[in-house]
Formats: C-alpha cells, sequence, structure tokens
C-alpha cells in the first residue's frame, strides 16, 4: 500500500501572522496620527508668529508714525535758542571755577623780568581751559624761558607759540597757547594731601 502526504502547501500558523500584521498596522497608524498631530501643532504655532511680527511691524510703523510727527512739532529756531543758552550758561559756570588768581600765582612765579604779559584770555572747551596769552620780550630766548618755566609748573601742558614778531620798540612779541591744568593740579594735590594724612 502506497502511503503518502497531498498536501500542496507547507501548514503555516495563520493566527502569529495575523497578530502581527495588526501590531505593525496600529504602528502606522499611531505614527501617522503623531505626524499628523505635530503637523498642526506646528503650523498653529507658525500662524501665532506670523500674528505676531506682523502686530509688532504695526507697533514699530506706529513709533516710527508718532516719532516723525513729534520731530515735526518742533520749533527748530527756539531749539537752537535752548542749545546756546545752555552753551553759555555752561561757559559762565566755567568761568566762574577758574581761579584767576592762581593762575597769576602761576604766571607771578615763571615770568622772566625782561618779559611782560601784554593779553590773557581764556576759553573753555569741553572739560578743558584753553589760555592765549601776548607777551612781549628784550629778546626771544627770554620768552622761551618763559614758556619752559610754565610746562615745568605742571599746570600748564602742550605750550606752545602760535605767532612770532617784534613791534615797534623792537621787542620780541610772541602769541602762546596753552591748556591750563590748574584746577586739576589743586585736585591732585587735595587728594594726596588727604591719603597722607590718612596713614599717618
Amino acid at each position: 500500500m502506497l502511503r503518502g502526504n497531498l498536501a500542496t502547501r507547507p501548514f503555516y500558523n495563520e493566527r502569529v501572522v495575523q497578530l502581527l500584521l495588526v501590531l505593525a498596522g496600529v504602528i502606522v497608524i499611531a505614527l501617522t496620527a503623531f505626524n499628523i498631530s505635530r503637523i498642526l501643532s506646528l503650523s498653529n504655532q507658525n500662524t501665532g508668529l506670523a500674528s505676531r511680527v506682523s502686530s509688532e511691524r504695526a507697533e514699530a510703523e506706529r513709533l516710527r508714525a508718532e516719532a516723525a510727527a513729534i520731530r515735526r512739532g518742533i520749533n527748530q529756531a527756539e531749539l537752537k535758542t535752548i542749545v546756546t543758552a545752555a552753551q553759555e550758561a555752561n561757559m559762565l559756570i566755567d568761568q566762574r571755577t577758574f581761579s584767576w588768581t592762581e593762575f597769576f600765582n602761576h604766571i607771578e612765579k615763571t615770568l622772566p623780568p625782561d618779559v611782560m604779559l601784554t593779553e590773557v584770555k581764556p576759553s573753555f572747551q569741553e572739560d578743558e581751559t584753553i589760555i592765549s596769552m601776548a607777551v612781549l620780550g628784550r629778546r626771544a630766548e627770554d620768552v622761551d624761558d618763559f614758556i619752559v618755566k610754565l610746562e615745568n609748573t605742571g599746570a600748564f601742558d602742550q605750550v606752545l607759540p602760535k605767532l612770532r614778531d617784534t613791534n615797534e620798540e623792537d621787542l620780541a612779541r610772541v602769541l602762546i597757547t596753552c591748556v591750563y591744568r590748574g584746577n586739576a593740579e589743586r585736585k591732585t594735590e587735595a587728594v594726596s594731601s588727604s591719603a597722607a594724612g590718612a596713614t599717618q
């Protein structure tokens, strides 16, 4: 008697295969749902940011328009008058703090016998005091000696002869400009004295 397996296909566990397919389908659906939720969330964020940018631009334009209106409303002539008055007030304050006594004490100590001071003109630029002095001397060397002595005091910087000539009496006439540091020097000495007193 002949015996044989007449089955044309091998045996499969169909239930396990179906379970794996269902599980794969669930995973795909879950990933798709997650991606869709992320896309919707990012889209909402993008819409919110675009709305905010638009609002900020509108506010910036409004502020620019207000600033332009304010600038147009300012009377330029009045503004110029106010600025000039403020500059004049600052100059008066600087002049009041300028010590003529201290300045002439330096001049008295440094002026050679054959040199005569004929003109002094202070001007105030920012935090500096600029002094213009006209002097007469019997010899140009006497004026140069005066310049050296001024620099050696420490109260004068950038002492420069700007103009040299002779007058009708054959005297050397020199215009000197310098930066006067007298006030700063006095403050430095006061600070040094205070420090010395504190250490004693």
